[in-house]
């Protein structure tokens, strides 16, 4: 049975959708992420995004958009790719596509502040073929983590909060700089949350890793 639930504008509530699931796995002062389930066919009301937002499609399909000036648009997105959407007026949307859209939606309550990384251990410098940079921006910069079976990468550096999306099953084996060792296994579609870390990284298991990771330049 589908699960009626409420899509919160960011400061107010306004019920978007008559049939979705939304969760809520992390909502503090600086980002509220959502990991939100819609049906096909389903139209939302009119509303408008007062935030700007990194936007994961776990699912392949489709969004029609019409806009309150009468524009009207269609995007499309491949599984598990990752869009910048930033603030806009008044549009309803609807999924054009026969199956549910998974989204992860990460709404960014901060102006950016555009922290530089000023680290020699960017993990997008020390191993550019496991980390690739998606896009950046002053609010974020986002990149893919790929780790084939039993790949790892060498002790590297996050000086900045930053948002995880696992798009695989993972159990990956983490080192500190100070030598200690934890492993915790992870499922797709798992959301984290991690602050500054200086770690190496390896893939414990037989199987493909990838995660999305959104860093926050507050």
């Amino acid at each position: 049975m589908r699960r009626k639930s409420f899509f919160l504008a960011l400061g107010a509530a306004a019920a978007l959708f008559a049939e979705e699931t939304v969760k809520r796995p992390i909502n503090d002062d600086n980002v509220r992420v959502l990991d939100v389930v819609v049906q096909p066919r389903e139209k939302t009301k009119m509303h408008e995004h007062k935030a700007n937002r990194v936007m994961i499609y776990r699912t392949a399909g489709a969004q029609n958009f019409e806009y309150g000036d009468g524009r009207r648009a269609v995007l499309k997105f491949r599984q598990n790719e990752v869009k910048w959407s930033p603030q806009e007026g008044m549009h309803l949307a609807e999924v054009a596509t026969g199956k549910p859209v998974n989204i992860v939606e990460i709404e960014l309550k901060k102006p950016g502040a555009g922290k530089k990384i000023t680290t020699a251990l960017d993990p997008l410098k020390v191993d550019p073929k496991h980390y690739h940079l998606e896009f950046e921006n002053d609010q974020v910069r986002v990149f893919r983590v790929k780790f084939g079976p039993h790949e790892g990468a060498p002790m590297h550096e996050h000086q900045l909060s930053r948002i995880m999306v696992y798009l695989t099953d993972a159990k990956v084996q983490v080192t500190s700089a100070d030598g200690k060792v934890e492993t915790t296994p992870r499922k797709a579609g798992d959301i984290v949350q991690g602050g500054a870390a200086r770690h190496s990284e390896l893939n414990t298991t037989d199987q493909p890793v990838e995660v999305l990771v959104t860093e926050l330049k507050y």
